[in-house]
């Protein structure tokens, strides 16, 4: 089941960052450089290849430039386990709050839940097959049987047994009654109809919710698991569905019977190990700062709390021991208040590739409103158009937009590319709120429109910081 690393050379995997990321090349160059490298460590010879570390990477840059966006598209690109963390949600070792090694864990679910799904899809043909089977029982049930008198001979007993089983697997009329059931529900004609299925109810989540606080999930799972299987394991419901429902609930259960979740683990816990990639988002936030007193359980306690994990230790999960060599690292920051050299020395010696991030003007923003595959103003033109009304976008429009975000940038705190869903939601506003009312329009989207729009915005949020 397990997959090896999709091996694309730094240029494909640029060019297809470039499909949804604007600019930022430096970035995008290193981190292709360090999928590439994964991909090369596996062709090494195998006395070598456990030597070869990964180069992990630094991310800085304002807010809103495109820092994590670059590490979720690379991780979907190589089709490998990611997490983004927050590193200002991590706490000392002993301190009410989670622990640094609940990153791996996360990174192992998210490994086994890919690896499921992949298993899943592989037995998809044969678990829908035999979801059918099941269903047309429920459809047309076995009929009943009477059962024989405490005073019948034996023979009468062989008699029934016997003609209830004939009557089972070879019945011409219920044989004939199955095939049409399929030619129905092949055309969709049974969609209407309703079914009773047993559903397996989910238990005990208000305790892993409770315990997940503290960063003791995998206690909280064990003691859930331990409880579940003491009282017979999880507990059913019969619920009345509809057949397309029932269908996929009963494919599911088919398909969890024909794959193997102890092989599912092993390769799961391999992906992760060897393309896992763990996002630790704000590291800034955790840099020790000038004459600071007492105890830092946020911020250098959790560096010192890292450094193992990054250096490479053994995580012990639910799903087994995780060794943390070869898992690349990706940190970001704006580090606007203080540097990478604040860090304690140890981890900066950890992440030897730096990578500085351009931040955003207005040609950017003019590029993001148009070229990427996922644009703003995509999304509004398809949006509004299950309205029946067409937005077109002039470029003088765009162009009047994106001079509008840099403004405001300017004026107000600097958020990089997320100052366009403010702009694009106070242009749209009125159009959003009367598009029912206007099917069958065409808008189009000038500078005058923009202006109208927007400068009042400006001049409020300008005034508004003065005004207690």
């Amino acid at each position: 089941m397990s997959k090896s690393i999709r091996s694309f050379t730094p240029r494909e995997t640029v060019s297809e960052l470039d499909r949804y990321i604007i600019g930022q090349n430096k970035a995008k160059r290193a981190v292709s450089i360090a999928l590439r490298n994964r991909w090369r460590r596996q062709q090494v010879a195998p006395e070598l290849r456990d030597e070869i570390a990964p180069k992990n990477i630094i991310l800085m840059g304002p807010t809103g430039c495109g820092k994590t966006e670059i590490a979720r598209r690379l991780a979907r690109l190589a089709q490998a386990p990611f997490v983004k963390v927050e590193a200002t949600k991590f706490t000392e070792v002993g301190y009410v709050g989670r622990d640094v090694e609940s990153m791996i864990r996360d990174l192992v679910s998210m490994s086994v839940k890919m690896v499921t799904e992949e298993a899943m899809e592989m037995v998809k043909g044969k678990a829908e097959e035999a979801a059918r089977e099941r269903l047309l029982q429920l459809l047309l049930p076995q009929p009943q049987r009477e059962a024989p008198q405490m005073g019948a001979m034996p023979f009468n007993i062989h008699f029934e047994q016997d003609t209830a089983t004939k009557n089972a697997e070879g019945d011409p009329e219920r044989e004939e009654t199955i095939t049409k059931l399929k030619e129905m529900l092949d055309e969709g004609l049974l969609d209407n109809r309703e079914v009773e299925v047993n559903v397996t109810a989910n238990p005990g989540m208000p305790m892993v919710q409770m315990f997940g606080q503290t960063g003791m999930e995998d206690m909280a799972s064990s003691i859930q698991d331990a409880l579940s299987a003491a009282m017979g394991g999880n507990k059913s419901k019969r619920r009345k569905l509809k057949v397309p429902e029932a269908l996929e609930i009963l494919a599911q259960e088919e398909a969890q019977k024909l794959i193997d979740m102890d092989v599912v683990h092993q390769d799961a816990i391999e992906r992760a190990e060897q393309a896992g990639i763990v996002f630790i988002d704000e590291i800034d936030k955790i840099a020790a700062r000038d004459g600071g007193k007492g105890p830092d359980v946020s911020r250098e306690g959790v560096q010192r709390d890292i450094l193992p994990i990054v250096e490479g230790s053994t995580v012990a999960t639910k799903h087994g021991h995780v060794k943390t060599d070869h898992i690349l690292f990706i940190a970001a920051g704006a580090f606007h208040m203080s540097k990478p050299s604040d860090l304690i020395p140890e981890l900066q010696g950890r992440f030897p590739i730096r990578v500085e991030l351009d931040s955003l003007n207005q040609e950017d923003f003019e590029r993001i409103l148009t070229e990427p595959e996922n644009a703003l103003t995509k999304q509004y033109h398809a949006l509004l158009g299950t309205e029946n009304v067409e937005l077109k976008f002039l470029s003088e429009g765009i162009t009047a937009i994106a001079e509008m975000a840099a403004q405001a940038n300017e004026m107000q705190e600097n958020i990089g590319a997320r100052r366009l869903y403010t702009v694009m939601e106070h242009l749209l506003e009125e159009i959003s709120f009367t598009a029912p009312d206007q099917s069958g329009s065409a808008i189009d989207i000038n500078r005058d429109l923009v202006e109208e729009r927007l400068q009042s915005v400006l001049e409020q949020e300008d005034l508004s910081k003065y005004i207690l």
